[in-house]
């Protein structure tokens, strides 16, 4: 299930840098664009702020497929608002400065989600005690903490954008 953003989110990527980059010269568009993804951003953070704890349910259940995962990713918002308002302007700013730094945005990116989203199984699976304890919300604060820096980021680069129209 891990795997299902290899598969669902690369006709997003496509679709998003497209029209990104058919708008990379209308400034206020980028703009724009950055600060509504900081602005999602947020309201992420806040989610992870607001975190507490995880109700563990102990029924076992058979393993999801990647049918099932893909299907779900799919038909979640989730990734086409990331695509659209974080992940493509990011994707297209990368690939001004060359190809292999937009690669390396793609690699570091699914590496971290992939890789979390495996770890996080294997945690839960092992050790369901951790997502039940205090250790739980703080690292949630945390990372909520870390998605408000790159919110900001955001931000600052909207208003570069929107700024930079100015004669």
């Amino acid at each position: 299930m891990a795997l299902a953003p290899f598969v669902t989110d690369l006709p997003i990527i496509l679709v998003s840098v497209f029209a990104l980059t058919r708008l990379g010269h209308f400034q206020a568009i980028l703009g724009v664009v950055s600060l509504v993804g900081g602005i999602f951003l947020i309201y992420l953070a806040y989610l992870s702020f607001k975190t507490n704890k995880v109700n563990v349910v102990s029924k076992e259940t058979a393993p999801q497929s990647l049918v099932r995962g893909t299907l779900v990713n799919f038909l979640s918002p989730n990734p086409y608002l990331f695509w659209l308002t974080v992940g493509a302007p990011n994707m297209v700013a990368a690939w001004t400065q060359g190809p292999w730094l937009a690669a390396g945005f793609l690699a570091g990116f699914y590496a971290c989600l992939i890789g979390g989203k495996m770890s996080l199984a294997i945690i839960a699976a092992h050790s369901r005690r951790l997502l039940i304890g205090k250790a739980y919300g703080y690292v949630m604060r945390f990372l909520g903490g870390l998605l408000v820096i790159f919110a900001f980021l955001l931000f600052r680069d909207g208003i570069r954008f929107l700024t930079s129209l100015r004669p």
